[in-house]
């Protein structure tokens, strides 16, 4: 990259992947106006059709979203009659699947998103995005890992003393 482009992106990793992330997501956003979605709906959507259920976890997973951001869109989805909860055996699960709605209007998006799909290569080229797509699987995978560890979970579990008591 040459000019000034290159010059607005920043030396630290996670304020260039946001930047370019914004910008790619507002492109996307744009596109997509018209069926009345944003490409995180979409998003959902489409992962919640590919499982046919899903629930909280299994999208967080999915898709790499914090709870939080999934949970509203999921509210603002479930107000748009687009998603249903159902009743899963374990009552503290909460299940999703898409609606007649919800199907219809990820159906009328999936133009529109490959309008922008299509606009996005064009323009990066698909060689240059099937690398920049190994290199960000590798990033994710790193950042996973590391966050997992960081918020408790660790390689290895601590011994448990034998028969002593304090």
């Amino acid at each position: 990259m040459i000019g000034p482009d290159r010059e607005r992106l920043s030396p630290c990793v996670c304020s260039t992947l946001r930047m370019v992330s914004r910008a790619v997501t507002q492109l996307y956003d744009d596109i997509l106006r018209p069926s009345g979605l944003r490409v995180t709906q979409f998003s959902i959507l489409g992962a919640i059709a590919r499982l046919g259920e899903a629930n909280l976890r299994q999208l967080e997973h999915m898709l790499a979203i914090d709870q939080t951001t999934l949970t509203r869109s999921l509210k603002l989805l479930e107000r748009n009659r687009a998603i249903d909860r159902v009743p899963h055996s374990d009552g503290r699960i909460k299940a999703m699947t898409l609606t007649s709605k919800g199907r219809k209007a990820l159906e009328a998006a999936r133009p529109l998103w490959a309008r922008a799909q299509d606009k996005v290569l064009r323009e990066l080229g698909t060689t240059a995005w099937a690398d920049a797509q190994r290199r960000l699987a590798h990033l994710l995978r790193v950042a996973v890992k590391k966050r997992g560890r960081s918020r408790g979970e660790s390689r290895v579990r601590p011994r448990r003393a034998r028969g002593r008591s304090l």
